[in-house]
Formats: C-alpha cells, structure tokens, sequence
C-alpha cells in the first residue's frame, strides 16, 4: 500500500492484496482460453468456428484485464471495471445461448453453460473483479498516474 501526499488514508493499488488472485486467476484464464481457442481453431475450425472465436475473444478480455491490474492506476482501474462488465455480460448471453440453442454450439467455449466446464469461474471471476476494483480506493489525484 502506498500513501498520498494529502491524504494519510492507504490507498491500495488494484493488483495487490486480494488483486493479486485476480491477477493469477485471470493470467491462467488468458492461457487457458487462448489455447483453447488456438488448439481448436487449428486441428478444427470449420466444425464450431463460433465458439473457437468467442474463445479467442475471451482470451483477449482476460489479457486485457490481467494487464490492467497489473499495471494498476486510476485508467487502468476504470478499464478493467469495464472489462470485468462487458466480461460477465458476454458468459450471461453465451451461457444463456448455449443453454436455448445447443445446435449452435457443436463444440464447448470458455463462457459456455455460464462456464460450468471451468467450475463456473468466468461467470464468479468478473463479479469478484468488479467488486474488488469498485473496493480498490481511488488513489488522489496526482498521487498516482
């Protein structure tokens, strides 16, 4: 934790404490869903090419939120929170679609069944994130860039 120069309150950085699983889960879920999606892509592409992209898009998205946290700031803590919602809102709709619609999805994704083949962690992970990046105090301006 560090200090602001006009503030004596502790102002955590977002990839530390509890960030710091965040960080873990969501570098694993970015290997993960990136090797899905290429090992799929590459042996199969033309049985499920939909659900190999929106694999290779939720790889994208948890790169995108790991390096977030990582670097840590008050952009990269916006961005992240708006990552986390945009993620959570993607596994809603996929899991939701690939429950109504099963033929549309010949092959699993990362988000399909609300991500009941990862222990449903993507559909936990994005809610866990939003609430620690909303906990995650705000550094003061120009305490932090």
């Amino acid at each position: 934790m560090t200090e602001s120069a006009t503030d004596t309150t502790p102002v955590e950085k977002i990839g530390t404490g509890p960030g710091r699983v965040l960080v873990w889960f969501y570098g694993v879920f970015t290997v993960a869903a990136a090797s899905r999606s290429i090992v799929q892509s590459v042996l199969d592409f033309g049985k499920a090419p939909l659900a190999y992209v929106l694999s290779a898009i939720a790889a994208c998205v948890y790169g995108f939120i790991t390096y977030s946290l990582v670097r840590g700031g008050e952009r990269a803590r916006r961005a992240a929170l708006v990552c986390c919602a945009a993620e959570l809102l993607f596994v809603l709709i996929v899991g939701t679609w690939t429950l109504v619609d099963a033929s549309a999805f010949p092959d699993k994704t990362v988000w399909s069944d609300y991500g009941m083949g990862y222990l449903f962690i993507p559909v936990i992970l994005p809610v866990l994130g939003m609430l620690w990046l909303r906990r995650a105090k705000r550094p003061q301006p120009g305490a932090e860039r």
